[in-house]
């Protein structure tokens, strides 16, 4: 009694990480995780661990197949030791966290005592999301103020400009060749030509106006 049928029970995925870099194994975080699922009678249905994978890699294997098998609705619940172990940014812990709440996936971290299916931790990730925009906002300002500050120490920004012989390309076009075959002889794209005002010279007679018919 007290137990769910296995066909019934909530389908769980474990998620652990460890940096061999600091001698850690992700036994503890398994164990810890495989009680708190026996306890609410979860049924586990895959345990994914990324081993030596730095928590700010962007490509994570074994959390990546994760949330394919999420999205492909394989799990009902995902089980996470702590949020740094899942989480490469609070930008990325914010989108993962939408992506599976979108799939009707729940998300668990036992350090932390975030249980997405519960107020309070809806309340969280609430929280947490507006300290992931709050972050949007400091790097935008920084890289503007960046900018700005580059600009008035005479850094030029974008793309350097492209000298054109405008003479040439006016002779060019005299001659009757078109723009793509110009900008070959130039060496520079059509864009570039437009951008240094070789449209408004050099154009084939003939083509631009028309005769006025006779009265």
């Amino acid at each position: 009694m007290g137990k769910n049928n296995s066909s019934t029970a909530t389908r769980a995925a474990l998620y652990a990480r460890v940096s061999t870099a600091n001698g850690q194994s992700p036994a503890m975080q398994l164990r810890e995780l495989k009680d708190y699922a026996n306890r609410r009678g979860f049924k586990i249905t895959g345990e994914y661990v990324d081993v030596g994978v730095s928590g700010a890699k962007d490509s994570r294997p074994q959390l990546d197949r994760m949330m394919r098998d999420a999205k492909a609705r394989r799990l009902d619940t995902v089980l996470v030791w702590k949020l740094d172990r899942f989480g490469r940014s609070l930008k990325h812990l914010v989108n993962a966290l939408a992506e599976l709440e979108a799939v009707g996936v729940a998300f668990i971290s036992l350090r932390d005592n975030l249980d997405l299916t519960t107020p309070s931790g809806r309340l969280m990730f609430q929280i947490i999301g507006a300290m992931a925009e709050f972050e949007r906002g400091l790097i935008q300002e920084r890289v503007v103020a960046g900018i700005k500050n580059a600009r008035e120490r005479g850094v030029q920004w974008g793309r350097p400009r492209v000298e054109v012989d405008v003479s040439r390309a006016r002779r060019l076009r005299a001659e009757g060749r078109s723009w793509r075959e110009v900008a070959h002889a130039l060496h520079v794209g059509i864009g570039t030509l437009y951008r240094n005002g070789c449209q408004a010279h050099g154009r084939r007679r003939g083509k631009s106006s028309r005769q006025k018919p006779a009265a």
